[in-house]
């Protein structure tokens, strides 16, 4: 277990979210991002929770934003260093942000983002 600090963590969230392509991050809309220290689930490392960009029809308004939320602890424990917890947010960061836009899974597994 590597303990890095709630600031620290925030700022490898938001390191990870910039390193994603620009047109990805144009993309992006109605949605909070949020690094919580502790999972609802042992083990799970992020969540999200919201209707994918797919699935928006043209009905869609006046919804609350997506959440994207990222548990630290559950990372930091997976981690030896630092560096495995720089990489297992960014991992973590690009699963999430993929349900965002409507990419199960299945397909997360078969693209390897496991």
């Amino acid at each position: 277990m590597v303990e890095v600090s709630r600031d620290r963590f925030e700022a490898l969230v938001a390191d990870a979210l910039d390193s994603l392509p620009p047109e990805l991050g144009r993309q992006m809309c109605n949605i909070a991002i949020l690094v919580e220290d502790e999972p609802p689930l042992p083990g799970l490392l992020g969540l999200y929770e919201g209707v994918p960009l797919p699935e928006r029809g043209d009905r869609y308004s006046g919804v609350l934003p997506d959440r994207i939320t990222i548990y630290r602890k559950s990372i930091c424990d997976m981690g030896e260093t630092e560096a495995q917890v720089v990489e297992q947010v960014r991992v973590t960061v690009i699963h999430e942000v993929a349900h965002h836009f409507g990419i199960d899974d299945r397909r997360l597994a078969e693209l390897g983002w496991e």
